[in-house]
C-alpha cells in the first residue's frame, strides 16, 4: 500500500573535516554538510518497472525491480536501493525518478550518498516504509558495498542523513552514537575541488581497506579502532606498508577527538595544526593524495588568515577542506583557485564559500 503517488527526497552532500578513512575500521570522524544538495522526485506507476532521469548525466535510464543488474554506471546506485530494499523484505512498486544535483560528482563529497539518501527518504514516503533514519543509513552502505561494489564505510550515509551546515557530526562508526558539535561563529570552512575526480569503487581504495583488516589481523585486535596510541611502537613493528597504515588510523582517530575538544573551546589554530597533521598523514602514510591536491593544501596554508587545510574525502582526486577565519574565507579561496589554475593543468572550483 503506497503512502501516495509522488513524493520528494533531498539529502547534502558533506565534507569531512577529519577523520578520513576510520569509518571502515570502526572509528571516529567529523563530517559536516555542504550548501550542494541532491533532490528526487519520484512518481508511482503500475507495474514493476523503474524509470530515471538524471539531469547530471542528461540521460534516462530503465530497468525492472527484482532484475536489477551491475554496470551501468550511475544508475547502480539506484538499482543499489531498490535491491538492497527486497533483500531486507521491503516491498515497493515500480516508479519514475527525476534526479537533480549540485553536488559535484567526483569531488569527495559524497555525490553517491546524497543520491541514495534522497531515494530512500523519496521511497519511504511513496510506500510507506517502516525504516528509520539510522536503519536507511546502513541500507545504503549495503548498498554500495554490495551492489555498487565500493567498500565505503558508514560515514557518508550517516552524515548525508544527520549532518547541518552549522555543526560537525561527531560520529562513532562502530555504534553509530552521534552529536553535533558547534561549528564556532569566528570558524568558515573552504571547500575547494582540485577537478582530479576520484571513485571509490577503484583498486586504490579497496587496497587501503584490506591493507587495514591484514594491520589488524597482525595486531590481534578485530579492528584498527581497537588500537591506540599507546600501541604505536608494535605498529612500528609491522611490515611496511602495514605499519604506515595502521599508524594513520589510529593517529587519525586520536586527531578527530582532539579536534572535537579544540572546536568545543573554540582553538582554531589547533584545529588548523591537527588539519595539517591529518593531510600529512593521509599523504605519507596512507598515500591517498595527489600532487594535486598536496599543491592545493600547500596554497591553501599559506593564505593569510588560513588555520590549516587537508585532503578531504576518499583520496586519489577530489576536495580540500580549509579552517579560515570568515573575514579572509572569500578572497582567500579565490586566491588559492587562481594561483592552482596557474601552477597545474587542472582548474578548482570553489565550492564553500
Amino acid at each position: 500500500m503506497s503512502g501516495r503517488r509522488e513524493a520528494t527526497g533531498e539529502a547534502p552532500g558533506r565534507v569531512n573535516l577529519i577523520g578520513e578513512h576510520t569509518d571502515y575500521n570502526g572509528g571516529f570522524v567529523l563530517p559536516a554538510a555542504i550548501p550542494q544538495r541532491t533532490r528526487v522526485d519520484i512518481r508511482l506507476v503500475d507495474g514493476r518497472d523503474v524509470d530515471v532521469f538524471s539531469r547530471t548525466f542528461g540521460e534516462r535510464q530503465r530497468y525492472r525491480l527484482g532484475a536489477e543488474q551491475r554496470g551501468r554506471g550511475w544508475l547502480d546506485y539506484v538499482q543499489g536501493v531498490t535491491s538492497v530494499l527486497a533483500a531486507s523484505g521491503h516491498t515497493i512498486g515500480g516508479f519514475s525518478a527525476r534526479i537533480e544535483s549540485d553536488v559535484p560528482v567526483g569531488s569527495g563529497l559524497s555525490s553517491s550518498a546524497a543520491l541514495e539518501m534522497s531515494l530512500f527518504r523519496a521511497l519511504r514516503e511513496a510506500f510507506d516504509l517502516s525504516l528509520s533514519d539510522e536503519a536507511m543509513a546502513r541500507l545504503a552502505q549495503r548498498a554500495e558495498n554490495d551492489f555498487v561494489g565500493a567498500p565505503v564505510g558508514i560515514m557518508d550515509q550517516m552524515a548525508c542523513m544527520f549532518a547541518d551546515r552549522s555543526h560537525a557530526l561527531f560520529l562513532d562508526t562502530r555504534t553509530l552514537a552521534h552529536e553535533r558539535v558547534p561549528i564556532p561563529p569566528n570558524a568558515a570552512l573552504l571547500v575547494i575541488n582540485s577537478g582530479v575526480a576520484h571513485q571509490h569503487a577503484g583498486g586504490d581504495y579497496r587496497t587501503r581497506r584490506a591493507e587495514c583488516e591484514r594491520a589488524a589481523a597482525l595486531l590481534g585486535v578485530p579492528e584498527l579502532r581497537d588500537a591506540g596510541t599507546d600501541d604505536l611502537s608494535r605498529i612500528a613493528a609491522l611490515p611496511d606498508p602495514l605499519s604506515r597504515r595502521a599508524r594513520h588510523v589510529v593517529t587519525e582517530n586520536a586527531r578527530v577527538l582532539e579536534t572535537v575538544m579544540a572546536l568545543g573551546v573554540g582553538d582554531l589554530p589547533a584545529v588548523g595544526r591537527l588539519f595539517s597533521a591529518s593531510h600529512a598523514s593521509m599523504r605519507d602514510d596512507f598515500e591517498v593524495s595527489v600532487p594535486a591536491v598536496d599543491l592545493l593544501v600547500h596554497l591553501a596554508e599559506t593564505q593569510p588568515g588560513v588555520y590549516g587545510a587537508r585532503l578531504t574525502g576518499g583520496g586519489f582526486g577530489g576536495s580540500i577542506v580549509a579552517l579560515a577565519d570568515p573575514a579572509n574565507a572569500r578572497e582567500a579561496a579565490d586566491r588559492i583557485a587562481g594561483e592552482y589554475a596557474r601552477r597545474s593543468d587542472n582548474r578548482a572550483t570553489v565550492l564553500v564559500p
